[in-house]
């Protein structure tokens, strides 16, 4: 098992494609929970994904219900990132199964995700701003959980110095 981002709902289908391409780039599993605002035959989330969306391990469910019941038989910490949350996302031990969940751009998640989750995050910005874009938020979070991690991404070598 790794590191997995969960989408739940998603409406906007290039910021979906987007984080799909962060986990394909970065070794995370990816699950989508249905419904989603769009079909993935839509060309901006195949455009925002590219090509990189057949090499993403991704879950998909059908509802909110089946991944809870999911989850529940792999035994894995749900890790939802709010705006409604008070702990920083920095100050959070991640474990190498955790599932990062995101809400929808429009709604975020429902109380009932809320209460399932067994953390919740938040990205402390300057007072007066709502929100950052859900793809940079769920980058963000991923990188510090892959940092504390050790991440399993092997970084490009430079070029010998001379």
């Amino acid at each position: 098992m790794a590191l997995m981002l969960a989408l739940f709902q998603p409406d906007i289908p290039q910021n979906c494609g987007t984080m799909l391409r962060m986990c394909a780039c970065l070794g995370l599993e990816a699950a989508i929970i249905e419904p989603a605002g769009f079909p993935v035959s839509d060309r901006h989330f195949r455009r925002s994904g590219m090509d990189y969306l057949d090499q993403v391990p991704l879950e998909r469910h059908a509802s909110w219900a089946a991944f809870e019941a999911w989850r529940a038989a792999q035994g894995r910490r749900l890790v939802l990132l709010s705006t409604k949350a008070a702990q920083p996302y920095t100050s959070f031990a991640f474990h190498a199964d955790d599932i990062l969940m995101v809400g929808r751009e429009s709604a975020g998640a429902p109380d009932e995700v809320h209460e399932a989750a067994d953390a919740r995050l938040i990205i402390p910005i300057q007072p007066g701003m709502r929100s950052l874009n859900v793809a940079i938020s769920a980058a963000m979070v991923a990188g510090e959980a892959l940092r504390q991690l050790g991440s399993p991404v092997s970084p490009i070598d430079p070029a010998p110095q001379a």
